[in-house]
């Protein structure tokens, strides 16, 4: 029962495949606050995977925020893009009136990391809002940290950018809405053809980012998303399975799913509650 409590929410060890637990918006669980500087550190310290999304601001740098709009999240109002790093030094996060984590306070706080600490940077803008300058802030202040990252983005052009100007960095790529509209016009098969070329083509991802539902209706298809990007030698992040009810754990519908996506062998499953994920599945596999 011990071994139940102390579950940290890493990673899910299942048939001799280790399956990472990325944090979800720097989430270790859902009642933590959304982009916490503290659950960050906590992260770094631990070796957990990480994500936080980054939104570019009217000076070309970025701050951790999800929406192109700063009334959900924050005390401010009006577009993030329209911001400079002086509007928001004097905003807050909604939640305990904390500080908003501006892109160079990131690269500060990266200094000192566990070896295994992954961060994941998930670009909210495309390449067209962030330009070559966006570009030139990441390259001027993530050149030199100790800590891995990746960043990730639905915008293609973006990631080849990154990959010219910070080569050292990991790259991943989303094609989740891409694939669910093609497979709705044009079926299965066109799905695979068109998520072959992405692994080939000039992003060289690192990890592909797919809905987790997505994986499962290809997989009761015949294909095998997973198993094609690792043919490729591509790692695959399932996103993102939350469970309703952390106290108690898995419903049984929950179960279906995460057991046959875990049949799948991900190599990562994002998640906004990482230790109790970990533990149910413990209790699941003790029963």
């Amino acid at each position: 029962m011990t071994r139940l409590l102390d579950a940290q929410g890493l990673e899910i060890s299942h048939e001799g495949h280790r399956t990472r637990l990325k944090w979800h918006r720097l989430r270790k669980q859902f009642a933590d606050p959304l982009f916490s500087a503290e659950v960050m550190a906590e992260g770094f310290a631990a070796g957990a995977s990480m994500e936080l999304d980054l939104r570019v601001r009217a000076d070309g740098g970025f701050v951790v925020l999800h929406d192109e709009d700063l009334e959900g999240e924050t005390t401010g109002h009006g577009s993030v893009a329209e911001k400079s790093i002086g509007d928001l030094r004097n905003i807050n996060m909604q939640e305990g009136d904390r500080p908003l984590i501006l892109s160079e306070d990131l690269a500060a706080m990266m200094q000192s990391t566990h070896p295994a600490a992954l961060l994941q940077f998930d670009m909210k803008d495309d390449y067209e809002a962030i330009g070559a300058r966006g570009v030139a802030h990441l390259a001027t202040h993530f050149r030199d940290i100790a800590a891995s990252v990746i960043v990730s983005a639905d915008s293609l052009d973006l990631i080849v950018a990154v990959k010219e100007k910070l080569p050292h960095l990991l790259r991943g790529i989303d094609c989740t809405d891409k694939l669910y509209n093609i497979g709705q016009a044009r079926g299965w098969k066109a799905v695979e053809t068109e998520l072959r070329a992405d692994l080939s083509g000039p992003t060289e991802p690192d990890t592909i980012y797919l809905h987790w539902p997505l994986i499962l209706d290809a997989a009761n298809q015949g294909l095998d998303l997973i198993a094609l990007c690792r043919d490729e030698g591509k790692r695959v992040d399932a996103w993102t399975f939350t469970l309703k009810d952390p106290e108690a754990g898995f419903s049984e519908v929950e179960w279906q799913g995460f057991s046959a996506l875990m049949a799948l062998k991900p190599d990562q499953i994002t998640t906004d509650e990482a230790p109790a994920t970990e533990r149910a599945w413990r209790r699941r596999m003790a029963d």
